[in-house]
């Protein structure tokens, strides 16, 4: 009898360890140390204060959950691309900022600030490298995150979410002006939203819920060029499937792409290393632009070389890695790109 009780005592014990664990903030020093303990190819830190909500951290996550059903048709329908290529010579690791190095939005972090407007931030970001890299280092035009997330109507939500697809999807129909960050005078329309300091260490303001700003067809007063002449617009717009040699390829040959994929908690808390998802809960859907891709440390772990949107401050001076090569929370299933009209 006293050996039962004792089991039970151990069992609910166990269950109140797990249930502790399971409920224990993304950003407490104890989820901290457990998912530290539980990373082996990734270092984890802390990016955040713990005082940022959850909703705060969730609304960045902008793909909306129907997402998918503007996926873009695949490379292959779209420009008859029947990927004959496959032969084609895939080197162990590319990093697009070194093989165009004279295109500097490549290397450039943006922040999306209060706003679930990641899908606009991966479109805009790998349309100007591609505008880039296709003239050759001729043409830079940073486009404007602000004029997608605010006037594209049929991508969704604006900072409430949005589908990538659609998004590029625009670039060809309708076009977009060009835009620097908040605060600049670079371009048509720079983006209207303040950073905030969600981050451990700056001088930025308190973060707040951002909400969508309003649609404008017209330029800052400062620019001199007319709205509708400053529109940017793109000859084809696709996706890739979901096979590592195609993104690949896709990557070498036209510049960096719009990647989607399901946030966890743990990502909140990467610093460098290979990310790979150990535990806590489903947070959203979240749009990134993907460089490239290489192998990590001795172990020789195969990722992808990502920029997000978050500012320089988050994760490895704004870039993260992720496992390549077997679809890890959904980074190789949702690839949007396009082409350039030059």
């Amino acid at each position: 009898m006293k050996l039962l009780l004792l089991l039970a005592m151990a069992m609910a014990m166990a269950v109140a360890f797990v249930s502790a664990t399971e409920e224990l903030s993304m950003l407490s020093d104890e989820f901290i140390k457990l998912v530290r303990s539980k990373a082996t190819t990734w270092q984890v830190g802390r990016n955040f204060k713990e005082s940022v909500s959850e909703e705060y951290i969730r609304g960045l996550m902008g793909v909306h959950p129907d997402a998918h059903k503007f996926a873009l048709p695949e490379k292959r329908i779209v420009l008859g691309d029947l990927y004959a290529d496959d032969g084609a010579d895939i080197p162990d690791e590319f990093d697009a900022r070194k093989a165009w190095p004279d295109c500097p939005t490549i290397g450039e972090i943006r922040d999306q600030g209060s706003c679930g407007s990641c899908w606009a931030f991966g479109a805009v970001e790998a349309m100007s490298d591609r505008v880039c890299i296709h003239s050759k280092g001729k043409v830079n035009f940073h486009f404007s995150a602000d004029d997608l997330v605010s006037c594209c109507h049929t991508c969704g939500f604006g900072c409430n979410g949005g589908f990538p697809g659609a998004a590029w999807s625009y670039w060809t129909r309708k076009g977009i002006v060009s835009g620097g960050p908040f605060g600049s005078t670079q371009g048509c329309r720079p983006y209207e939203i303040a950073p905030c300091e969600h981050h451990v260490n700056g001088t930025r303001p308190p973060c707040s819920s951002g909400s969508t700003p309003r649609c404008q067809h017209k330029c800052q007063a400062s620019y001199s060029v007319d709205y509708a002449k400053d529109k940017n617009v793109g000859s084809k717009s696709y996706s890739v499937r979901s096979n590592v040699r195609d993104i690949q390829q896709e990557i070498m040959t036209n510049g960096p792409v719009e990647g989607a994929f399901t946030v966890y908690e743990d990502l909140i808390l990467y610093k460098s290393g290979v990310y790979q998802h150990e535990h806590g809960k489903e947070l959203g859907g979240h749009a990134i632009r993907i460089l490239g891709w290489g192998v990590w440390g001795d172990a020789k772990v195969p990722y992808w070389l990502i920029a997000n949107s978050w500012n320089t401050d988050w994760g490895d001076n704004g870039y993260f890695r992720i496992l390549r090569g077997q679809d890890h929370c959904g980074i190789e299933s949702s690839i949007s790109a396009g082409l350039p009209k030059l």
